[in-house]
């Protein structure tokens, strides 16, 4: 019999908002966290507006020495220690200072690319026979394991520590991979999230690609319009997510507060057939992907009252709200609420799984779903499928139960599960 597992912390460092309680009031209101970047105008790039944690010195004091400071850091790295271990300690749990190894608690945290800066660096220092300048740091501020070891480091985890990569579906896949870690008694507690550095060495590649946004530079609010039939490309975007997932038993054992319950989830690749390719879905597969988390999950598609998709502002916008309605057979008015946080935050790429999960969660223990940005035009293929009022402007003050939570990546690999309201 499978253990029941809950969220009893959650941490999240987005481009709104750098704390749990400021990203919950910017997605609330509808506040962007997109912005102009002259460095992108002098670059050259066609898209020069991106979304990107604003963090000072002062805040980065907070998490680390001045030692670790040392030298240029990943931001990825960055993020995700803000976000990990706000989460852990949102969850009541002190991280390990002592030499005793907490063998019930273990870290699986993604990312795409990390320390994309810092290998740029080693590289320049190599070349030019610098080599002894690289310092300590360069190896675990680059290599992709790194966010998981530097958090593993600083709870103590015993249990597995890990970081997967799934391009876009890296964050929600790593949280249904700590799931069934806990539901099936392989630990009681898993801390589970996704980084994504930023800079024009992440984003150059798809501005290179022309599915970046060029006529928004001036009012780069205005730029990311998920749903919209006036988008024209995704925003990129960076940061990090966090939640702690923990077994019920635990949970209540330690009088913790719950966030939600985790009842599921499904991943599965469309093996680039049958439409499928490196960047674009085979419809097949997300439609059994969200299927089969409903099964997973032990709850009928009537039973789903939100949903936040991967939704990322392209031509593949139409195509995954299709796949939503045929996938839970419900259409038009029938359709659950839905939304996508990109419209505030960008697509922050590995780490969009795991920030629009912390969102998702929110919605949930905040008693509300969360309104659509720059969806005032919604595109006429999309009004094809579901009713306008599916698609809320503003933030409804009706308490979802139920909400499914999609990621849907490059590689057609896809990811969704299931949150639910808590009940003893």
């Amino acid at each position: 019999m499978r253990k029941r597992v809950v969220i009893t912390g959650m941490g999240v460092c987005a481009p709104n908002g750098i704390d749990l309680q400021a990203f919950a009031g910017a997605l609330e209101t509808g506040r962007s966290g997109i912005q102009f970047y002259p460095e992108l105008e002098k670059l050259n790039f066609r898209c020069q507006v991106a979304g990107k944690p604003n963090i000072n010195k002062n805040y980065i004091n907070k998490y680390f020495t001045s030692l670790e400071q040392r030298g240029l850091m990943a931001s990825g790295l960055i993020y995700g220690v803000i976000a990990g271990v706000d989460a852990w300690r949102d969850a009541g749990l002190t991280p390990t200072e002592d030499e005793t190894t907490d063998w019930e608690s273990g870290v699986v945290f993604g990312t795409g690319i990390l320390g994309i800066d810092k290998l740029r660096e080693a590289i320049h220092l190599i070349d030019e026979r610098k080599v002894k300048r690289l310092g300590s740091t360069s190896v675990t501020q680059t290599m992709a394991s790194g966010i998981s070891a530097y958090l593993g480091g600083i709870i103590g985890a015993g249990n597995q520590v890990t970081t997967n990569s799934s391009a876009c579906t890296t964050g929600t896949e790593g949280l249904i991979m700590a799931y069934e870690r806990i539901s099936s008694g392989k630990a009681t507690r898993m801390l589970a999230g996704s980084c994504s550095d930023s800079g024009p060495y992440v984003w150059g590649g798809f501005d290179a690609m022309r599915i970046l946004p060029r006529n928004f530079n001036d009012k780069p609010e205005q730029a990311s319009r998920p749903m919209s039939a006036s988008a024209s490309g995704f925003v990129p975007g960076s940061g990090a997510g966090a939640l702690v997932l923990e077994s019920l038993e635990s949970a209540i054992e330690r009088n913790a507060k719950i966030y939600a319950e985790v009842l599921g989830g499904a991943v599965n690749c469309g093996g680039q057939r049958s439409g499928g390719s490196m960047t674009a879905p085979n419809k097949t597969a997300v439609q059994k992907c969200i299927r089969e988390a409903l099964l997973d999950s032990e709850i009928g598609a009537d039973e789903i009252d939100s949903i936040n998709g991967h939704l990322t502002a392209t031509a593949k916008d139409t195509v995954e709200i299709e796949n939503w309605c045929k996938a839970l057979g419900r259409e038009r008015e029938d359709f659950p609420l839905i939304n996508s946080f990109k419209s505030m935050v960008g697509h922050c790429l590995a780490a969009a799984g795991s920030i629009e999960s912390v969102g998702a969660v929110l919605q949930l223990s905040n008693g509300l779903v969360y309104g659509n940005v720059n969806c005032e035009d919604p595109h006429p293929e999309i009004l094809k499928w579901i009713h306008p009022s599916r698609i809320p402007q503003v933030s409804v003050r009706k308490a979802p139960k139920i909400v499914a939570k999609a990621s849907f990546g490059f590689g057609d690999v896809n990811a969704c599960v299931i949150f639910k309201q808590y009940n003893s």
